[in-house]
């Protein structure tokens, strides 16, 4: 971009840029239309977007009663039908009952594995003009491109704390973050983790090509919401204001030959029912185009932010999220749920256990550290061997040559199993 631009109105901008963003603010007809592709935007078989935002438009959720919600509960597979039942406010007093049923599924299909990634932003350059992101091209905020080394030197500090798998973030600029560039992040990321994952700018299906064969395994790409109408109001400027584009993100990655796509609305812009039901409607049709690939849901909240009162957000709070979830799994079994370290500790521990398989751990990993030096402040097993056998899991005794922890390691033990209020006395 040829001069700074920012979010809030400053002496930083010109007055032909300060002109241009107040006239797209306000005015609708100085805005592209956002149902059209530009130069260079590959297009494709759009019979899944119409059939998902079809049965999204005619979802009346008030519809549904306390028996739909008892039916769908009972039958053993979950039709679409079922799903919308699930998603209504007549599911809310079947919150438990949800959550049995989703737990139930979560065990045979995932077992007790919680898997845990580290985000790492390369760069948070952005071309887009979205109301409601910090990220946005007029937000004055400090614009970081990593080198390559940098890259790599994040990328061993995160492999060395044990995490496994990196998804890689960049902010919506191709001219900052070119494929090229991206791709180098990850044959880098390659020497150092077993799974990779992108969220970067929509591309087109021979750069999805490119980037799995750079090492990239699977693509996460956040649809914001499917109300259309809405998406216009709140994506003014830049490649990400083209709906059907974005929409079809996934697809061409698929297309691409990646292994595996991650979906998203970020529940509150509109209808979160209608977010919902898309969202899972999304995955649910290309699933019976590309049954081969793995598919998960993320499940972020809009949080109150300086433009609340332009974006006219509904809000969504625990329970109708933790409804959501249960929907989510029930309907989807096979699909993995993230779970966002945004969300309050007591509100993650409770749905992991219940729906969710993956938690974007960076934040997690450093709560759990404690826990973990505890657990390895002997050598292995004697110090899990006596956490066990606190907790009254009858793991028996250490064989020799192995001896009980001393007394000071067993005291170091208990205390942080405490602290983590897995012993409560």
């Amino acid at each position: 971009m040829a001069e700074n631009q920012f979010f809030i109105d400053s002496d930083k901008l010109s007055e032909a840029a300060l002109e241009r963003k107040h006239k797209l603010e306000t005015d609708p007809s100085s805005r592209t239309n956002h149902m059209e592709y530009m130069p260079g935007m590959e297009q494709i078989d759009p019979t899944i977007r119409n059939k998902v935002l079809s049965e999204m438009d005619s979802y009346d959720y008030n519809k549904y009663t306390a028996r739909d919600v008892q039916n769908a509960l009972e039958h053993e597979t979950c039709s679409v039908e079922d799903f919308k039942a699930l998603l209504s406010p007549a599911a809310e007093p079947f919150l438990e009952r949800m959550a049995q049923r989703a737990k139930i599924e979560t065990g045979k299909h995932f077992g007790n594995t919680v898997y845990l990634f580290t985000p790492l932003y390369i760069a948070n350059y952005c071309e887009n003009y979205c109301v409601y992101c910090g990220f946005n091209c007029y937000n004055d905020i400090h614009r970081k491109k990593l080198t390559f080394e940098e890259i790599e030197h994040e990328m061993k500090v995160i492999a060395d704390s044990g995490i496994e798998e990196i998804l890689m973030l960049t902010g919506e600029s191709r001219a900052q973050s070119d494929v090229e560039y991206i791709g180098e992040a990850c044959r880098l990321a390659k020497k150092y983790f077993r799974n990779i994952g992108l969220e970067i700018y929509p591309v087109n299906s021979d750069e999805y090509r490119y980037l799995h064969e750079c090492g990239a395994d699977y693509v996460t790409v956040f649809q914001e919401t499917y109300d259309n109408v809405k998406y216009e109001t709140l994506h003014l400027m830049g490649h990400k204001r083209v709906f059907p584009y974005r929409f079809e993100a996934q697809e061409r990655a698929l297309m691409g030959g990646m292994r595996g796509v991650g979906f998203s609305a970020l529940l509150g812009l509109s209808d979160f029912h209608k977010d919902a039901l898309a969202s899972a409607l999304h995955i649910y049709y290309l699933q019976r185009k590309y049954p081969y690939a793995e598919y998960s849901l993320s499940c972020p909240r809009l949080r109150p932010i300086i433009n609340n009162d332009k974006i006219n957000p509904l809000d969504v709070h625990e329970k109708q999220l933790c409804q959501i979830l249960c929907a989510y799994r029930i309907f989807l079994p096979y699909v993995g749920i993230t779970v966002s370290s945004r969300e309050q500790k007591h509100f993650r521990d409770g749905i992991v256990k219940i729906a969710a398989t993956k938690v974007s751990a960076g934040e997690l990993q450093l709560e759990m550290l404690p826990l973990a030096d505890a657990l390895f402040c002997e050598v292995n097993p004697i110090p899990v061997k006596y956490a066990m056998n606190v907790l009254g899991w009858e793991a028996g005794e250490c064989r020799l040559p192995l001896v009980e922890p001393s007394e000071a390691h067993k005291e170091y033990i208990e205390k942080a199993l405490r602290a983590e209020g897995l012993i409560t006395e």
